[in-house]
């Protein structure tokens, strides 16, 4: 190698370093583990005022969604759409009665969002209204308002243990 080589390969600046993946940077085309089944993540939606993203997943034909919250730590939440409708975004209760378990809201809380790929809600930057509920046994239950429409899921709580990911080819 001449020297001219070499002093050229000292100026020259050094390759950024490549950020570590994390769930909360996971997008479509990643894979993620969650409770030992594997989905690809289809879809992610992410609250510009807060500290937490909404990632759609998907296993064969099964569609879940896993919220990922920081706070003073990380929270996980696997939750599946369900049935239901609510007249009025200024009828929300504060308490609420399904299949015989008792959910109390948790939060209440307004954003606007960034959305990619395939997500309840396509408008990115459009106002998302979400309320969290929780009941005494773990079970979670969150109610999502955008233009006129209601999305609600059930879920769980997910210990930070039970959630793995991987860097996809996207």
């Amino acid at each position: 190698m001449s020297l001219l080589k070499r002093v050229k390969n000292l100026l020259r600046k050094p390759e950024p370093l490549k950020s570590e993946k994390s769930v909360m940077t996971l997008g479509p085309g990643d894979v993620c583990e969650v409770s030992l089944v594997t989905y690809q993540v289809v879809g992610r939606t992410k609250p510009l005022s807060r500290n937490s993203v909404w990632l759609t997943l998907r296993d064969g034909a099964s569609i879940r969604y896993l919220s990922v919250e920081e706070r003073a730590t990380r929270q996980f939440g696997l939750y599946s759409v369900i049935d239901g409708r609510l007249d009025s975004v200024d009828e929300v209760p504060t308490e609420i009665e399904l299949d015989g378990i008792h959910y109390f809201l948790e939060e209440r809380y307004s954003t606007r969002i960034s959305a990619t790929g395939n997500t309840p809600f396509a408008e990115t930057g459009g106002e998302l209204y979400v309320w969290q509920y929780q009941s005494d046994n773990r079970k979670l239950l969150r109610i999502e308002w955008q233009d006129g429409r209601f999305m609600l899921y059930e879920g769980e709580s997910v210990l930070p243990a039970d959630v793995e990911w991987l860097r996809g080819n996207a």
